[in-house]
């Protein structure tokens, strides 16, 4: 006997099998999303009642089983039958037992393609408010570190790997709350875009009901509804913005974490990171892994893959709703719950990893950090940039010759080199001295972090 509990059910002559049914369900996946639905229920009910197509108890009586339909999936007392496929047939199917034929109407002027697309919509602007938080999580840890004594400290910067400028602790790590709010700031133009409410589009063409959308919109807190019916139930681009987000904020967390991985080891020894975030050998009892930000390292990947079989999912899909785009829930949420996962933890690593001052300093004057510096004290002298760039590289070669930095070069040597060098040639060299004498915006000197972390201070 056909199985007339599915809403459609009707049109077909036999029923799943147990192949098919495990094959097409999804509800073993999307019961996470059952607070969204059951809201837009009501909020669809609400409108219905205002619009007259049910009466104000029938109204009454499905918000109430909708709200204890809803309190026994908190409590756990709650069954999910996956011949029902979905969490939307699951709940409808609980509600008609519940309250019989009332229940039947709360499906008026509603598709499954709408009802879905109303509840992604909804579950979006709660995790993009749960990623936005962790990621100024992030960014308070980040502005907390360079704002103490460690942010002082004077560290090589890199480029190519390969030591280039000193810069501040601070800045560095100033460097990374920027990469995070433009990561925010992604998150919050996403948001635009997925605060618009699809509801009342139907299964592709709207409806001959007198249903109001913008009642329904209203009562759910969207800023608008969606302008084209056709293009509300097969519009996915928000959830490809989201993850891409994720997977930016992910690379940006896996370059952290490199850093940081590299940093830690015994040859530059720069960070301790607290042993609550690492781990050991299960056959070399000296080890100390920091097998946490390896694993943000490897979790990028998993992002990345994501967003690639999201955009594969929806390249070649027609116009409108496909089936296809039940695939789209097991990219997001795991989008989600990884980013959210690597935030957190990226978060109480940078809370609870110290920069080791005695160590950095040890070897700091190497690699001539200095260099670049000393090229632009000749620039003051009049010199052209490029004749000083040569003569500063000529000095390296000579510093390694005799195993020199170029402020233990006497100051004789350095005039062959070019005679306009002065005396006070000294204060632009060593660390210490091109740090208290960077003066652009921006740079990596003690005075714009101060003006850097002020920023940060309104903007957190």
């Amino acid at each position: 006997m056909t199985d007339t509990n599915k809403s459609w059910q009707s049109r077909l002559n036999q029923e799943q099998n147990g192949l098919a049914i495990d094959f097409v369900e999804s509800i073993s996946l999307d019961r996470r999303l059952y607070k969204y639905d059951i809201a837009g229920s009501i909020a669809h009910a609400q409108m219905l009642q205002e619009r007259h197509l049910i009466t104000r108890d029938e109204f009454r009586q499905i918000k109430q089983a909708l709200t204890e339909i809803a309190e026994a999936i908190d409590a756990g007392r709650f069954r999910f039958d996956k011949k029902y496929e979905d969490i939307h047939m699951v709940i409808e199917a609980a509600l008609i037992e519940k309250i019989g034929d009332v229940g039947k109407k709360l499906h008026t002027g509603r598709s499954r393609n709408d009802q879905v697309a109303l509840d992604m919509r909804l579950w979006m602007r709660d995790r993009i408010a749960i990623v936005a938080g962790l990621i100024r999580d992030l960014q308070k840890a980040l502005t907390k570190q360079a704002a103490t004594k460690q942010g002082q400290i004077i560290i090589p910067g890199y480029t190519h790997l390969q030591r280039a400028q000193p810069v501040l602790v601070g800045s560095y790590l100033l460097a990374y709350a920027e990469q995070l709010q433009r990561d925010y700031q992604r998150l919050d133009n996403c948001l635009t875009r997925v605060n618009v409410c699809p509801l009342g589009s139907g299964a592709i063409a709207g409806s001959s009901l007198p249903l109001d959308r913008h009642r329904v919109a209203e009562i759910l807190g969207f800023t608008a509804v969606t302008r084209n019916s056709i293009d509300s139930i097969s519009d996915r681009d928000y959830c490809v913005e989201f993850v891409y987000a994720c997977a930016m904020i992910a690379m940006h967390l896996s370059r952290l974490a490199e850093d940081w991985i590299i940093y830690a080891s015994h040859e530059f020894s720069f960070i301790t990171i607290d042993d609550a975030y690492c781990t050991g050998s299960s056959m070399m009892p000296q080890k100390r892994n920091p097998d946490m930000l390896e694993l943000i390292r490897g979790k990028t990947g998993q992002l990345y893959g994501n967003l690639t079989a999201l955009l594969t999912m929806l390249k070649a899909q027609p116009l409108a709703y496909n089936r296809d785009m039940q695939e789209d829930k097991k990219q997001l949420f795991d989008a989600a719950d990884t980013t959210e996962a690597c935030l957190a933890m990226a978060g109480a690593i940078v809370s609870h990893t110290m920069f080791n001052a005695d160590r950095i300093a040890c070897n700091l004057e190497a690699g001539f950090l200095d260099a670049t510096a000393l090229a632009e004290y000749l620039v003051k002298k009049d010199v052209p940039f490029r004749q000083a760039h040569q003569i500063v590289g000529t000095l390296v070669s000579q510093c390694e010759t005799q195993n020199s930095t170029l402020a233990g070069l006497p100051l004789d040597q350095l005039q062959k080199a070019c005679d306009k060098i002065e005396q006070d040639v000294y204060n632009s060299l060593t660390t210490a001295n091109v740090v208290n004498n960077y003066a652009t915006s921006g740079s990596a000197g003690l005075q714009q972090l101060q003006e850097q972390l002020d920023f940060w201070k309104t903007e957190l």
